[in-house]
Formats: C-alpha cells, structure tokens, sequence
C-alpha cells in the first residue's frame, strides 16, 4: 500500500532513539512527535499519539500535546479500537471524532494512536497507521539495544586497552566479556584501524555503524571483538591459531582496509599488534598496534597496513627523547648527511644490513645494478672513515639511519 510505504519511508528516517540507559522507554515523546507529526502531513487527518496514561505526546496538532485523552484508557484496557462519533467524542474529555487503536509492543501495550475525523473515512487508516507506529517503535528498541552493547563492547575494549591488574580485577573483566559472549583467554591480537584524517564529515551514528558493518564483513568470526574507540579509530581484538601464526590476520587487515576505501569511501591506515594470551599481554598488544599506526605512516606511507612485528626497533628509537636521537644521528652519520645524495646513501646503509650484508640482495632489494652498490658502499667508507663492511660500522650507521627516519614527528608509546 502506498500510505503504508510512505509513513514508514518518511518515519524510520526521521526516527530519534533514546539512549538514556537500559530502561529508557520505546515511546517517548520525542519519537512519538515524529511519528505523528509526519504521518499527519502524509494521510492529512491529525495523528494523535498517548502514553499508557492517555497523556497526549505526539500530535500532528501540537497544541493537543500534554492534554488527556480519555478514550484512550478504555482502548488500554480492552486493547480494541473505539471509534468516537461526534456526539461520542462530546462526551469524553480531550476527544473528537476519529478513532483510537492501542499500540503493542510484544505483547505489551506502551500507548495509543488516534486519528480525528468521520470514523468512516479514518477507518481504513487506522490499522496501516498502527501497525507502522509498532513496526517503528520495534525499530527503535532493536537500535537501543545496538547502541547499547556498541557502547559495552567500547568500555571493554576501552578497559582491555588500559588494563591495570592494581586497578581493576582480571576476574571482572574476564567476567564482563564473558556475558558479551567472548573468551578474553584465547589467543588474540589487537587491530586498529584508522581513517583518512581529510576525509568528508560523515554523518555520526550512521556512519559508526556503516563502517563497524565492514570491519566485521571482514573480522566476522563469532570471537573477534569489534568496536569503536572514542578517538574516532576502531579496533578489533582478533582471535589468531594456537600456533600465533599471522599470516590470515594480516590478509584480513588489507582485506578490510581495500573494504573500507571502496564501500565508504575513506582511506584507511592499520596498525596490528602480537598475539598475546593474557590480559596484560593484549593490553601492551594494543599499546604496539597503536605505535605500528604512527611508525608504520612515517616510515613506509605507501603501505597501509603495518605490524609492529617489523617495526621492533624503530620502536625502540622511538623512545628515545629527541634531542638524545639527534645526537646520536649527529655523532655517528653527519658526513653521509651533508651529502647531495643522502637519501640514496641511507637506503643503501639500511638495505645493506636488513639483506646480512650480502652484495647481491641488497643491490636486488634496491634495484640497483651490482656496480652501484659497490660505488655507494665506497663513498660511504671513504665518508665515514671506516669500513661499512666491518659489522660494527655497519650495525652502528643502520641504527643512525633508522633514528634519522623518526626525526621530526611525534610518537606516542
């Protein structure tokens, strides 16, 4: 029916829904004002909608809004329409013609919806009228519930994150994830997933749930915890083999990245953790996912997905105050960096010693021919004043090379 495709079309999209606490009521009068105000401009006859008291809270007449209808306490007693003539509706406090109907909600009745005019022309309106007005409120109990366990999944991830054994008892929050339906003792990794910090202003909740809905098309198995974090990030604490291989983790987090970009529209950079089988053991594994997000962009922007498996020292360096690391950079490489050509000598100081100091793989990991990198590897001695090939100098100038990289951004540990 067209009417009914209409209310609910302009309604559901319309719809508020109270997130006050568990006991918030599906009708309130906010929704009830939408539901009546919209449906009244679509069938042109008022809309009146009532509490169990028969206090008026929605009406597509709002001055009709907090006035008793009386009629409605009948219609909540028998929960059967009444339909109300004129001279009916004269004898009945708050009531005109029109009919009046109860709205149930499983099985329980939460109000009534009334609509004003001759009872044969409301008639046929009625029950399309309080059937969408159920469907509606059902839609808004189902979203409550949702943005109720979206906002515990956040606290337990949040409260996994920040775990202190001195502040909050492992038991508890084992406890907690246990009534979510997660074992927080299988192994499991941290995940975080940031979006493109330029990207167009997305519209709130939708957006949230838009993107939460890809991540778990990806991370979908009935274990892996998904949810958003208050800075805007989302993080996944992902169940991974007994044996900790990470092969499918990291498969997954291009998957989901390559998701995200396509279905939503938004660059996406992640940050993955090692598997951890204990709660402080995940908890410093989202601690690592968060650095492999910072170090990870510095280090290599065309990859969008970084483990902190590969990113161990960096991290380390990392630490270090700034001014220490610049010394240490200052002290150790300066000739190489007054050079015209530095950046190729630090690519090739880095490739020499992450290839075991082997001529042909580290020509082959920087697409150089042989005779370069026997070139570069001269310069760099003859700059240095000592042999690159001595494992010493060149232990020394990779970690100097590595600290050079982590100059100028700000990292958080």
């Amino acid at each position: 029916m067209q009417i009914e495709a209409s209310i609910l079309a302009v309604s559901s999209n319309q719809m508020e829904v109270d997130v006050s606490g568990p006991s918030a009521p599906a009708l309130t009068p906010v929704l009830a004002q939408r539901i009546a105000g919209e449906t009244s401009a679509i069938i042109d006859f008022n809309v009146l909608i009532t509490d169990t008291d028969g206090t008026v809270i929605g009406s597509g007449d709002t001055s009709r809004v907090g006035s008793f209808h009386e009629a409605s306490i009948e219609v909540m007693r028998t929960l059967r329409p009444m339909a109300h003539t004129a001279a009916e509706a004269e004898r009945l406090h708050g009531v005109k013609p029109g009919i009046t109907l109860p709205i149930v909600l499983d099985g329980v009745p939460v109000g009534t919806v009334g609509i004003t005019g001759r009872p044969d022309r409301v008639r046929q309106f009625g029950l399309v009228v309080k059937r969408q007005t159920e469907i509606l409120l059902a839609e808004s109990v189902r979203q409550h519930s949702q943005l109720l366990r979206e906002r515990a999944l956040e606290d337990l991830v949040r409260d996994v994150a920040h775990f202190d054994p001195d502040l909050m008892a492992a038991d508890l929050l084992h406890y907690r994830a246990h009534e979510l339906g997660y074992d927080l003792a299988r192994p499991r990794t941290a995940v975080l997933i940031e979006l493109a910090s330029d990207a167009p202003a997305a519209d709130g909740l939708s957006h949230t749930f838009a993107v939460l809905r890809t991540i778990r098309d990806t991370f979908g198995a009935a274990q892996d915890v998904v949810a958003a974090t208050p800075s805007g990030a989302y993080a996944v604490l992902c169940c991974v083999p007994t044996d900790h291989d990470m092969t499918g983790v990291l498969a997954r987090c291009h998957d989901v990245a390559d998701h995200i970009t396509r279905r939503n529209h938004i660059a996406a950079r992640i940050g993955v953790g090692d598997p951890a089988t204990t709660l402080p053991g995940l908890r410093d594994s989202y601690t690592d996912a968060g650095s492999a997000l910072l170090l990870g962009a510095r280090l290599d922007a065309a990859d969008n997905v970084h483990s902190i498996d590969g990113l161990r020292l960096h991290q380390v360096l990392a630490t270090l105050a700034h001014h220490t690391r610049t010394r240490f950079v200052t002290t150790t490489i300066a000739p190489l960096r007054s050079a015209t050509d530095w950046p190729a000598l630090r690519d090739t100081v880095i490739a020499w010693c992450e290839s075991g100091c082997n001529l042909v793989r580290a020509a082959t990991a920087l697409h150089v021919h042989r005779n370069t990198m026997v070139y570069r590897l001269d310069k760099i001695t003859d700059l240095l004043d000592r042999p690159i090939r001595d494992p010493k100098t060149a232990l020394t100038a990779y970690l100097a090379c590595i600290a050079d990289n982590l100059d100028d951004a700000t990292w958080s540990t």
